[in-house]
């Protein structure tokens, strides 16, 4: 009965769902007040519905319930309940449920936290949301219900969950990950209602700002959750393959950070107009496109579902009509909304530009190595099949961000609308020249190899932290105290040098682990010892363990440290009961400034086992970093200037006053 009832909520959710779509929006175009009005109760009505029925699905898995096809091919008796729980979002029909769920929960936040926004604008916003939500639910409904029986078969044990999904990461990372997906449907939805009121001004900047934000905060915790999984939980150690799933979360999180900084220069100098609305139509777009190529069987991946191609063409269909219609939409209005405003040659806005350009061009470069192997093999055939690789991505990107990193310590001390050249080199000289010289001198100090992609990264990393902090050195000094200074700067600012600081960690975590590894691969025997440095690890053998729903072969691997015993680790390598499907587990000890990581690969016979361990020096500061900027994004969402009731006016003033508020505002 509770499957029925989750299969009925959903059914009430599309019907309130298509209300919403439509009612206030005609309101909107009429001037109904009262139609327009219902966006609120009937987004409510909706979320609601749409929670009831994710606890259906999430009671079905909990009591074990395998007449449901969907938790019988996911669940297992044995499964620890914590896992049970996670398993609602394991597969396909159980994460698009979430998705869709997340999808109202954006809205109905909106509902509740747009009391200043104009009626009319918001009941186009919640009728754009609602109409993405009624062609996922019938998507849904049609195509992969959750709640399909299998009540003339019904199965006594369920097949279990993926071993490999069975981790800590499946109950963190898909939520926030989908947020930060589903989270860039507010900046969708309120660019199709500025292309339909042909109205962009910094009202509206400042309404979407904060909804950006928090989607591009998720967004990134949720990029980085994933790249921590994968790190610990595939067993060889990386962070990052460039695996396709990989780029199709990438992709909508580079076009989010270029949107984030078109809106700031659309608040401030009311440019970049068009910028802004087509960039939020493609950081959606980009998150759709990830949704239908990890769904539709196109590419096989540690990370993609299984889906029936057939399926994906419903998918794909659904995309093409949301894309297509919003940059038809772009194509009509865009001239209505288009900025007037100038500005010189070295003002912040030509270097925001810029960024933007940087951003976007990787999006195209990424895009296109992530689809050309499907559209070779559409064209040449299954037998002709090429891939690509991380040497395409790495020669490609790591360029392109090298100089969005110089530009961003650059773009610090610029002001808008013009700049003095003079101003630039007095503020740069000094830290450029430091930059270098630490970004010589410090890779020789922690090794005599010479490595310039090394020397290059920490250069860049320094420039933009030195930046930040002289920047907030020249912002504090006329203040009567440096406290009070600190005191007067806004959240927003804050937010934005934090995020950049993170950036900073980022680039030093990913320089410094890459050129400084040391990775060794040994067949051991119990009593053999390998040293790495002043580490020193002994291979003790293994002994068998039993879990909740699996047997492990547990490695005992004791780690000496300058001689003295530091820690004992215990990779595994485990066999799951359920499905036969063996796993491995590592065992990592982190630390600040450096991970020790071990691994079980296979039995070589008479004890002895291929061990792969690692030393990975300042790994944890890429997730670190990361965790900095989602930091910066939340702090800034905080400034009290986007609780301000703002008067929706029809163009952006450009007085040189606003003009230094902005400057200190961002």
């Amino acid at each position: 009965m509770i499957p029925e009832l989750g299969h009925f909520a959903l059914i009430l959710a599309l019907c309130l769902g298509s209300l919403q779509a439509v009612l206030p929006l005609v309101g909107a175009q009429t001037g109904n007040v009262q139609w327009m009005q219902l966006c609120r109760p009937l987004s409510a009505g909706l979320w609601v519905f749409m929670v009831l029925g994710f606890g259906c699905l999430a009671y079905a898995f909990l009591h074990d319930d395998f007449s449901v096809a969907y938790v019988a091919h996911n669940s297992n008796s044995l499964l620890p309940v914590y896992y049970k729980f996670a398993a609602v979002w394991g597969a396909h029909e159980g994460s698009l449920l979430l998705w869709v769920l997340i999808l109202a929960t954006w809205g109905y936040a909106v509902s509740l936290l747009s009391r200043e926004l104009p009626l009319d604008i918001l009941a186009r916003v919640m009728s754009v949301m609602a109409l993405i939500t009624v062609g996922f639910l019938i998507f849904l409904l049609a195509t992969s219900n959750p709640f399909e029986r299998l009540l003339l078969n019904t199965p006594a044990e369920g097949v279990d969950l993926n071993p490999l999904l069975q981790d800590f990461g499946l109950i963190v990372h898909p939520p926030f990950l989908y947020m930060g997906y589903v989270g860039f449907s507010v900046a969708f939805a309120f660019a199709i209602a500025a292309l339909l009121t042909g109205r962009l001004d910094a009202a509206w900047a400042r309404w979407t700002r904060p909804w950006t934000n928090a989607a591009w905060a998720f967004l990134t915790i949720g990029i980085a959750l994933g790249s921590w999984w994968a790190y610990y939980e595939l067993g060889w150690g990386s962070w990052w393959f460039w695996d396709p799933t990989e780029n199709v979360s990438f992709m909508p999180w580079l076009v989010g950070t270029a949107l984030i900084h078109s809106l700031a220069v659309t608040e401030k100098r009311g440019v970049f107009k068009s910028w802004t609305i087509l960039l939020a139509i493609a950081a959606f777009s980009l998150s759709l496109l990830g949704a239908f190529i990890v769904r539709s069987g196109l590419i096989t991946s540690v990370h993609a579902f299984a889906v029936d191609p057939k399926r994906g063409m419903v998918l794909l269909t659904l995309l093409l009509l949301i894309i297509g219609g919003s940059l038809f939409l772009y194509a009509l209005r865009a001239p209505v909304v288009k900025g007037t405003s100038t500005y010189g040659g070295y003002s912040r806005e030509i270097f925001l530009l810029i960024n933007n350009i940087l951003l976007v061009v990787s999006t195209a470069m990424i895009l296109l190595g992530t689809l050309f192997p499907l559209i070779h093999e559409a064209i040449y055939g299954e037998a002709n099949r090429v891939s690509v690789g991380p040497p395409y991505f790495n020669t490609l990107f790591l360029p392109l961000m090298a100089l969005l990193a110089f530009m961003l310590g650059v773009s610090t001390f610029s002001r808008w609308k013009r700049t003095a050249l003079d101003h630039l080199t007095k503020n740069l000289w000094k830290l450029l020249l430091a930059s270098v010289a630490l970004g010589i001198v410090l890779p020789l100090l922690v090794s005599a190899r010479f490595a310039p992609g090394a020397m290059l990264a920490i250069a860049l990393a320094l420039w933009i932290l030195f930046g930040v902090a002289q920047d907030l050195w020249q912002k504090t000094a006329n203040k009567a105290s440096r406290l009070s200074g600190l005191r007067s700067l806004s959240l927003s600012y804050y937010g934005m040098q934090v995020a950049h600081a993170g950036l900073a960690v980022i680039i030093l975590g990913i320089c410094l682990t890459s050129h400084y590894s040391i990775e060794e691969d040994r067949r051991m025997a119990p009593g053999d010892s390998l040293s790495i440095g002043s580490y020193e690890f002994v291979f003790k053998g293994v002994e068998e363990r039993k879990g909740p729903n699996y047997v492990a072969n547990s490695g005992n691997i004791d780690v000496l440290r300058n001689g003295v015993p530091y820690l004992t680790l215990h990779p595994e390598k485990r066999r799951y009961l359920a499905r036969g499907d063996v796993q491995t587990e590592v065992a990592i000890e982190v630390g600040f400034f450096r991970d020790l990581f071990t691994a079980l690969g296979d039995p070589r016979g008479d004890g002895a086992w291929v061990v792969r361990i690692h030393v990975k020096p300042f790994v944890f500061w890429i997730w670190l970093g990361a965790f900095l900027m989602a930091a910066g994004g939340v702090t800034a969402i905080l400034d009290r200037r986007y609780r301000k009731k703002l008067v929706h006016a029809g163009v952006m003033p450009t007085s040189d006053a606003q003009d230094m508020q902005g400057v200190l505002d961002h």
